[in-house]
């Protein structure tokens, strides 16, 4: 096989000008194909190059495609720059990195490559938004945290008094009262209530609600035990005091006693709203009072109702009988049903009296007549 031509330098520019016709082929200067430079001939010399685009024909007839002198052939359509040769090439950069098409904008260097920073436009304004962001939220995370803080502290301020008072009264249980396992022969032992609080008048119990189970005390003015317990502790369950009005001995006409709605825990008066129902009502229609004298005295309850603190039911004092019995008539109208009792001028009655914590002024009070000493 022939290969002299092979051998042979390529002319230059300046050597032979390389021109084109229509169908893509270079021919020489003089605007003809040379002999031999056909498709046979390169058959002939068993020769045969690869590409369908543009090829330089030079004189030793063998069709090349345009590659560089170091034997790579380059793609067509990455062409970018013409050298001195005549031989169309991509602009690839000096350092012989081929890079993909997407880095190509603006001339920016690959990101991630060594040494190089981002230079997108806006970058520093991303950066200072990020800023800005990182510093709201760490604003707002520190804002959640005070709060969660602050609430968790008002929640242990609000429940602490309702354990502390709880534990209280169940002392006082345990140190004077003895009953059976089912509540019956119940008893208290006032000396030692007396010990604790000189202030101590009584003992009253509901079979049910079984929770109004206390000391009651009595002061000179019903403020003292609003926010004192039996053993004068400062706290807000406070205690079950009668109205200072009122007789020690249970002996009035009609005696008032006094005991917070607890928001939580059901504890003190708060389960006298059990009697808003009037099947509840008449099931567990009997609380008990028991006096040092060691006496029980034990209250049927004819009325129950919403009533307001202002009104005359919360009256205590009766000029005449009539009066008295006006003052019943109206125990009965404020009653939320009949429980079937009567009542009379010679009734002796108690009235226990909460707060509903729905207004200001409005109250829950159920009235017990005395129906039987023991």
């Amino acid at each position: 096989m022939d290969r002299e031509g092979k051998d042979r330098p390529i002319r230059g520019r300046g050597e032979q000008e390389i021109r084109r016709t229509q169908s893509g082929h270079p021919v020489s200067g003089q605007g003809r194909r040379r002999p031999g430079t056909g498709s046979s001939d390169l058959k002939k010399n068993n020769i045969q190059r690869e590409g369908t685009s543009r090829a330089s024909y030079q004189e030793d007839g063998i069709r090349r495609s345009t590659s560089r002198d170091d034997g790579i052939r380059r793609n067509a359509a990455q062409r970018g720059i013409t050298r001195d040769d005549g031989i169309q090439r991509k602009s690839v950069p000096d350092d012989g990195i081929r890079r993909s098409t997407s880095q190509k904008n603006g001339g920016h260097k690959s990101k991630g490559a060594p040494g190089t920073e981002s230079r997108r436009p806006g970058g520093k304004k991303s950066k200072k938004k990020r800023t800005a962001f990182d510093a709201v939220s760490t604003v707002v995370l520190i804002a959640a945290v005070c709060v969660f803080v602050f609430s968790l502290y008002q929640l242990v301020i609000m429940l602490v008094p309702y354990y502390t008072g709880s534990k209280e009264y169940d002392e006082i249980r345990d140190l004077a009262v003895t009953s059976d396992a089912d509540g019956g022969g119940f008893s208290v032992d006032f000396d030692v209530l007396m010990k604790e609080n000189p202030d101590t008048i009584g003992w009253i119990r509901f079979d049910e609600p079984a929770v109004i189970n206390y000391p009651v005390v009595k002061s000179a003015d019903n403020e003292d035990y609003l926010t004192k317990t039996f053993t004068e502790n400062d706290n807000k369950l406070g205690a079950i005091f009668v109205d200072y009005r009122n007789s020690s001995d249970f002996s009035d006409r009609n005696t008032f006693i006094y005991g917070h709605n607890m928001r939580v825990g059901e504890q003190m008066f708060s389960q006298l709203k059990n009697y808003r129902d009037e099947e509840y009502g008449k099931k567990y229609p009997y609380f008990y009072i028991y006096t040092p004298s060691g006496e029980v005295r034990t209250y049927t309850i004819f009325s129950a109702g919403v009533v307001d603190a202002r009104s005359d039911n919360y009256k205590i004092e009766y000029a005449s009988d009539e009066e008295y019995q006006e003052y019943l008539d109206l125990c009965l109208e404020s009653s939320l049903y009949d429980f079937g009792v009567e009542v009379n001028t010679d009734s002796q009655i108690v009235s226990l009296s909460t707060c509903t914590s729905v207004t200001e002024n409005e109250r829950f009070l159920v009235h017990g007549v005395l129906t039987q000493i023991d």
